[in-house]
């Protein structure tokens, strides 16, 4: 478990990351949304001991990660800039991070080298940015540590690689439990594949809820009601936002499903149905009701 205790750290007058405290359970899928500048990137430097702490904590199952080795082992980091040895293939690439990481998986590397349609013996400088982010991604899971940081992985790969790398990581996860931690500026990118997800904004974290917890609370309910009815007229709920279309009324409403649908019901409304909500619509509600503009900050 990867825990952060009031972490700020600054660039002389910039507060890059200003007091976030978050936790990161093993086996789940934490993703970091923000758009740029909002400490994303500086977080998952924090986090793999590149960047020290100016104040707070950061730990991996209790054990400080900034230039403890032991900690450093455990995970594999994917920066949004990919960096390689001068002219180096992506086989030589993989003889060091054998070096670097005792269980890397060498035949999983050919494995994955051949499946991407990659030539390992090729120069890794003249690859595509795309190509490129393949290599780190199969470093990455071949390292087989058991936290692999991901800073804007998906940016730059194409809608099948994409979906392929998510599989991958969903594989890992079930076969060895490995903990993804993947920052990014795209709501709709992480909305199958995390499980929980912090939002960031100005170098703090806004919001930090599990999605099931946040699915299992928020509901949009689209009803046609009575005839000279209204939706302000509807008691008993904690309705966060309505809009309506002719006779069409769609609610977001706050509360669990069988307490939404009880009460929805004691109106007797000519049509009433739940919608499962996206996670963009999700965080506008949450954010919105926060006293923010999330179309503003991310979408």
């Amino acid at each position: 478990m990867i825990e952060a205790a009031g972490v700020t750290k600054r660039f002389d007058d910039i507060v890059a990351v200003d007091h976030i405290s978050a936790t990161i359970r093993d086996g789940s899928v934490f993703g970091l949304i923000g758009t740029n500048g909002a400490g994303k990137s500086t977080f998952l430097r924090l986090a793999g001991g590149v960047l020290k702490p100016d104040e707070g904590t950061i730990t991996i199952d209790g054990e400080p990660v900034f230039e403890n080795v032991k900690a450093k082992e455990r995970f594999f980091y994917i920066s949004d800039e990919q960096y390689f040895f001068n002219n180096a293939t992506p086989l030589e690439m993989m003889e060091y991070y054998r070096i670097v990481y005792r269980n890397f998986n060498q035949e999983r590397f050919h494995k994955l080298i051949k499946d991407f349609g990659l030539d390992e013996k090729r120069k890794i400088n003249t690859f595509s940015k795309g190509m490129k982010k393949q290599v780190s991604v199969i470093c990455g899971i071949c390292a087989n540590t058991d936290y692999l940081f991901c800073d804007e992985t998906f940016d730059g790969l194409d809608p099948v690689m994409r979906q392929t790398v998510k599989s991958i990581f969903a594989g890992d996860m079930e076969e060895r439990n490995l903990t993804p931690i993947i920052a990014s500026h795209n709501l709709r990118e992480l909305e199958d594949i995390c499980d929980h997800v912090g939002l960031l904004h100005k170098g703090g974290i806004l919001l930090s809820k599990d999605l099931d917890e946040m699915k299992l609370n928020i509901h949009k309910v689209q009803c046609v009601l009575k005839p000279g009815m209204e939706p302000e007229e509807i008691k008993g709920l904690e309705i966060i936002k309505t809009e309506k279309r002719g006779s069409l009324a769609t609610l977001t409403i706050r509360g669990k499903r069988e307490e939404v649908e009880a009460q929805m019901a004691v109106y007797e409304p000519i049509f009433f149905e739940l919608i499962p909500l996206s996670l963009e619509e999700i965080f506008i509600s949450e954010t919105e009701v926060a006293g923010y503009d999330i179309k503003k900050l991310i979408l």
